[in-house]
């Protein structure tokens, strides 16, 4: 069996900011912006949820190279802190880790909400502290109610509107697993799409399914033929993505092959006195920048 490396340390350090140095310099103007300006006020009134992500200390000197958490590090020191919890990577190598590091996800910001207010922090001081009003904290506070762990473990890394959640909830974890899919699979997770996969959403897959969907304008005939249609929709794109790679695959065999043929000098003067309009075809394809053109 392979033994797998932690990629951190488990528990947090507390590590000197003089010891910290940022792996790349703050541009102009970010002490000014609102983003810089939310967390500074984030850690002034809650503290620091979030540790910052740094590697090894060097053996000479002690310092340490800052992975992830460079406003989060300005900050504290505007703040005038001198020393904050740390995660320390096992892997020195800052580069691979930038690579895999995304921005914060939705899920990843409800988690954070949720260990201030687990620590005491009350709704309405994290809405005074990011500047936001207490019913959009409470929907990002509330997220991931009614969801399964299967869709929220698909949505972990992504990004969306908290309103998500209170379309996916009135589904059963089935069918949230399946809008889920495609919304992620698409890259379109808005609640336009969310609205439109409930809306053609049989009753049996709903959480309330004596609750009748209503949309202004549709009737229930209409609704009905409205989730045939998604349904049918929804397996196509499934059976296109199954086939997605091989279809790329022989076509970029084409393309190579078209592009061998008409290099062929004899070839190209047959096709231009006989086929044109084939050859015209044969020299986009092969010229294409992409094979999606």
């Amino acid at each position: 069996m392979t033994q797998l490396t932690l990629a951190f340390l488990p528990d947090p350090l507390s590590i000197a900011l003089d010891l910290i140095l940022p792996s790349h310099k703050a541009p102009a103007g970010l002490l000014t912006t609102r983003k810089f300006m939310q967390i500074q006020s984030s850690i002034k009134e809650v503290g620091l949820i979030e540790p910052l992500t740094v590697g090894p200390a060097d053996k000479k000197t002690g310092h340490r190279i800052l992975l992830d958490g460079h406003l989060r590090l300005l900050a504290l020191r505007t703040l005038g802190f001198t020393e904050a919890p740390c995660l320390e990577s096992t892997d020195d190598e800052s580069y691979t880790y930038n690579t895999r590091i995304n921005r914060l996800s939705s899920i990843q910001e409800h988690l954070m909400l949720r260990r201030a207010v687990d620590r005491g922090v009350t709704a309405q001081r994290l809405a005074d502290a990011l500047d936001l009003d207490i019913t959009s904290i409470t929907r990002k506070l509330t997220l991931l109610e009614g969801i399964c762990a299967e869709a929220a473990a698909i949505l972990k890394d992504q990004q969306f509107s908290a309103n998500l959640g209170s379309v996916l909830r009135k589904m059963k974890p089935t069918r949230q697993v399946a809008c889920v899919e495609l919304m992620v699979d698409a890259n379109k997770l808005t609640m336009a799409y969310a609205n439109a996969l409930f809306a053609a959403t049989p009753a049996s897959q709903l959480v309330n399914a004596e609750k009748a969907k209503k949309i202004a304008g549709v009737s229930a005939t209409q609704m009905a033929n409205m989730e045939r249609e998604m349904g049918s929709l929804q397996d196509q794109y499934k059976l296109a993505e199954q086939n997605f790679s091989q279809d790329v695959f022989q076509l970029f065999l084409a393309r190579t092959y078209l592009s061998k043929l008409l290099a062929n000098i004899e070839v190209d003067r047959y096709l231009q006195q006989h086929h044109a309009d084939i050859l015209t075809e044969f020299k986009s394809i092969v010229e294409a920048d992409s094979l999606d053109a």
